[in-house]
C-alpha cells in the first residue's frame, strides 16, 4: 500500500491523489472537492478548504506502482478564484520509505504539474528518457512564460511584461495590494500624519525648525540624531562610511585636476602640519565625485517648479581621531569663477548649503544607482536567467530561487508606477521626468562582475585597511557576511560538482551564466562578466554575488532610507534653485526657498518610510522553509550557515552596545532573502 500526503495553501490543495497503475508515472486527476477517476479505491472526496487555508489530505493505493519517477497534477477549472499554491507531496512507499516531492507552485486554470522528487540532479545525472524529456519540457515552457525586454535603451533588459498581472503566477505577490506604490506611499503619509500638508504642494516652509512639522520623533533613532547633527562636519563624512549610500567614497591617490584645491586653501583643516599633497600620499584624503549627474536633465514635469541638479566634487580628510570630515566641495565639474571651491572656513551658510547639495546629490545616486540599478535591476536579470535556463530539479536552481523570490514582481510593480512616465518617482525627485533613465544608461558602464565582488570593490576603492579606516562598519559586516555566504556556496558546490570538469560540462548552468552576460549584461565584454564558468571555486563566487547582491547589498542600502533620509535637509529629493555661483551672498531664507517645498517634501517622507519596511512574513538570510532540497548533507550545510549567521549577528550586536549611532544594516537577522521591497 502508497500514501501521497500533500500540503499547500489558499483555496485548495490537492483534494484526493487517484494513482492509476503506471510505472513511470504517479498521476493524479484534481478538481475542488470533486474526484475524477477513481480506479484504486480511494476515499471518498473531501471538501475543499477555504481561501487562504492549509490542509493536507492521505490517498492510498492499494496495489504496487513499482518504481516512481514523476508525479502528474491536474486540476479542472470550476470557478473563477480557484487556483492552488501546493508546497509538496509525500510518498510513502511499502517499505515504510518517504519520497519527498516539492512543488511551492501554483496550479491555475486547467493547469498541470509534473513533478519530480526532491533529490538534485545535473543533466548528466539523467539517463532515463523519460525524466530527460521532462527536464527539456520544464525549461521550454518557462522560456516561452519568462521573456527578456528593453524596457528602456541601454538598460538590462528585464522580464516581458507590462504590469504586475501579467507576470508568470509563481512569481507574483500574493497580495497585489502588498505592492501598489501608490497605496503604501499614501497610507505612509497618513501613518506619518503628513497629509494635512499635502493641499500646501509649492509652498516653502519657514525654517529648518518647519521641517519638524512633518519629522516622526521616535525615541534613540538614528534620524532624530540626524535632525539634532545634520548640519556638523562629523555627521557629514560619517554618511559616506556607514550611511544608506556608503559604496561612493574611495582613497585619494591623485588631487584631481578639476578641483584646484591647494594647501592655502585648506590648512585650517589639516591637523598634521603636512602639506595636502603629504596628506594624500600619507593616505589620509578621500573623494566623492558625482561626476554621473553632469548634464542630467532636471525635472521639468511640473511648470510651475523648476528643479535644479548639480554634479559635485567632496574632498574629505582624516583627522587625528580617525574620523572623515569635509575639507573642499566644487558644485560642478568645471573649475571657474563662477564655481567656486567652498571650504570649511568660508561663512557659515555658504558652506552649509554647500553640504546640502553634496547630500541632494548623493540621495539622487543612491537611488538610481545604487538602490535601483545596482540591486534591483542587477538581481531581476540574475532571477529571469535562473527561470529560463535551470530547471526546478537542479541543485543551482534550488539554492537560488529562495533569493530572486519576489524580485522580479516589485520591479515590474516598480515599472508600472514609480519609475515610468509620469509615475510617483517624477513628484518629488529632481531626477524624475526622465533624468533617473539617463543616469542608469549612464552608470551601466560601471556595472562590472568585479564592483559586485564585495571584497574587490572595496579594495578597489582603497578602503580596505580596517586600521586605517577603523569606523567603516559597512565594510566590517559586510565582509563577515560575504565570507559566511561564500562557505556556503562552496560547500553546496562541492557536493553536487565532484570535479572542475562537471562544472565546465553543465550546459544548463553555462546557459544560465551566458544568459546573465549577454541579456543582463547586453554583452560587454568590458563588464568583466564570465560568459561562462570552469572552476568550481568560480562557481561558489557566481553563486555568492548573486546571494549578496540579492540580500545584503539590498539591505545595506535600503532598510537605511528613514533613518538617514527623512530630515529632508539631510537628503533633500529636489533643489528648487540653481547651485551659488559665489560666496558671501547665501542666507538661511535662500537655503530654505532652495529646500524641498512642503508637497514635495511629504511625498518624500512617505516614501523613504514605505521603502524601509519589511514585507510581511519576510524571510530573513538563512531562512529556507520552502525545501527544496531533500539530501541531509545540503540540510547540514543551511545548518552550519545559520550558525555563521548567528555568529555574526552577536559580533554586530556587541559593537552596536551604547553607541550613538549603531550600523545594524548588515546584521544577518535584518537582510531578507532577496528583493522585495
Amino acid at each position: 500500500m502508497q500514501t501521497a500526503v500533500s500540503r499547500a495553501k489558499n483555496f485548495a490543495e490537492i483534494t484526493q491523489l487517484s494513482i492509476p497503475s503506471e510505472k513511470a508515472f504517479l498521476s493524479s486527476r484534481t478538481s475542488l472537492g470533486l474526484e475524477d477517476c477513481k480506479p484504486c479505491g480511494a476515499d471518498p472526496p473531501v471538501p475543499a478548504p477555504l481561501p487562504g487555508q492549509v490542509d493536507s489530505y492521505d490517498v492510498t493505493v492499494d496495489e504496487e506502482l513499482g518504481e516512481i519517477h514523476l508525479i502528474r497534477i491536474e486540476k479542472r477549472k470550476y470557478w473563477l478564484h480557484d487556483d492552488w499554491y501546493l508546497k509538496y507531496i509525500t510518498l510513502k512507499t511499502p517499505h515504510g520509505d518517504y519520497i519527498e516531492f516539492p512543488c511551492y507552485r501554483w496550479i491555475t486554470g486547467e493547469g498541470e504539474i509534473v513533478l519530480r522528487d526532491g533529490r538534485a540532479k545535473l543533466a548528466r545525472d539523467d539517463q532515463i528518457h523519460i525524466l530527460k524529456q521532462h527536464r527539456r519540457k520544464e525549461l521550454e515552457t518557462r522560456q516561452k512564460q519568462y521573456r527578456w525586454l528593453e524596457w528602456n535603451p541601454g538598460f538590462p533588459l528585464s522580464i516581458d511584461a507590462r504590469c504586475h498581472k501579467d507576470l508568470p503566477r509563481d512569481i507574483q505577490f500574493d497580495s497585489e495590494k502588498g505592492v501598489d506604490f501608490v497605496l503604501n506611499y499614501s497610507k505612509a503619509m497618513e501613518n506619518l500624519f503628513i497629509n494635512r500638508f499635502m493641499h500646501m504642494f509649492q509652498s516653502s516652509w519657514h525654517d529648518f525648525a518647519d521641517f519638524e512639522k512633518i519629522f516622526v520623533k521616535i525615541s534613540n533613532t538614528i534620524s532624530e540624531r540626524v535632525m539634532n547633527h545634520w548640519q556638523e562636519d562629523l555627521m557629514f563624512g560619517y554618511q559616506f562610511l556607514n550611511g544608506c549610500n556608503p559604496v561612493l567614497i574611495q582613497r585619494c591617490t591623485q588631487l584631481p585636476a578639476k578641483l584646484p584645491v591647494t594647501t592655502e586653501m585648506v590648512e585650517c583643516s589639516l591637523e598634521r602640519q603636512l602639506s595636502l599633497e603629504q596628506e594624500v600620499q600619507e593616505g589620509n584624503i578621500f573623494v566623492v565625485d558625482y561626476e554621473l549627474l553632469d548634464g542630467i536633465d532636471a525635472n521639468k514635469t511640473d511648470p510651475c517648479t523648476h528643479q535644479f541638479l548639480a554634479a559635485p566634487i567632496c574632498l574629505l580628510y582624516k583627522n587625528l581621531a580617525n574620523k572623515i570630515v569635509p575639507i573642499a566641495i566644487q558644485l560642478n565639474q568645471i573649475p571657474g569663477e563662477e564655481n567656486p571651491i567652498f571650504l570649511p572656513s568660508d561663512a557659515k551658510y555658504d558652506w552649509l548649503l554647500a553640504k546640502i547639495w553634496v547630500r541632494s546629490s548623493d540621495f539622487h545616486i543612491h537611488q538610481t544607482i545604487t538602490h535601483l540599478l545596482r540591486t534591483h535591476l542587477v538581481s531581476e536579470v540574475f532571477g529571469i536567467a535562473m527561470y529560463r535556463q535551470l530547471p526546478a530539479v537542479h541543485p543551482i536552481f534550488k539554492l537560488l530561487v529562495a533569493h530572486v523570490r519576489f524580485t522580479i514582481a516589485i520591479n515590474t510593480k516598480a515599472r508600472e508606477q514609480l519609475i515610468c512616465e509620469y509615475g510617483l518617482f517624477d513628484k518629488a525627485n529632481a531626477t524624475g521626468g526622465g533624468g533617473h533613465v539617463q543616469l542608469v544608461q549612464r552608470a551601466m558602464k560601471d556595472v562590472t562582475y568585479a564592483s559586485l565582488c564585495f571584497p574587490e570593490a572595496i579594495k578597489a576603492r582603497g578602503m580596505d585597511s580596517a586600521q586605517d579606516i577603523p569606523y567603516y562598519f559597512y565594510r566590517d559586516d559586510g565582509l563577515l557576511v560575504w565570507e559566511a555566504i561564500l562557505t556556503f556556496t562552496a560547500e553546496v558546490v562541492g557536493i553536487y560538482y565532484e570535479s572542475d570538469q562537471v562544472v565546465e560540462e553543465d550546459q544548463e548552468l553555462q546557459d544560465f551564466v551566458r544568459d546573465v552576460y549577454v541579456y543582463g549584461m547586453r554583452g560587454r565584454k568590458a563588464s568583466g562578466f564570465p560568459k561562462s564558468i570552469r572552476s568550481r571555486e568560480k562557481l561558489s563566487e557566481y553563486l555568492t554575488v548573486v546571494i549578496f547582491t540579492a540580500s545584503a547589498q539590498h539591505a545595506a542600502v535600503n532598510f537605511g532610507q528613514y533613518d538617514w533620509c527623512s530630515w529632508i535637509p539631510n537628503a533633500p529629493p529636489t533643489m528648487r534653485a540653481p547651485p551659488p555661483t559665489a560666496k558671501g551672498v547665501v542666507t538661511i531664507e535662500q537655503i530654505v526657498d532652495t529646500l524641498p517645498d512642503r508637497g514635495r517634501s511629504c511625498w518624500h517622507l512617505g516614501a523613504v518610510w514605505a521603502l524601509s519596511q519589511f514585507q510581511e512574513n519576510e524571510l530573513f538570510l538563512g531562512m529556507y522553509p520552502e525545501e527544496h532540497f531533500i539530501e541531509k548533507p545540503v540540510k547540514e550545510a543551511m545548518a552550519r550557515f545559520r550558525k555563521s549567521l548567528e555568529a555574526i549577528v552577536s559580533v554586530i550586536a556587541e559593537r552596536n552596545k551604547n553607541k550613538k549611532l549603531p550600523y545594524y544594516y548588515l546584521s544577518p537577522d535584518r537582510i531578507p532573502n532577496s528583493v522585495a521591497v
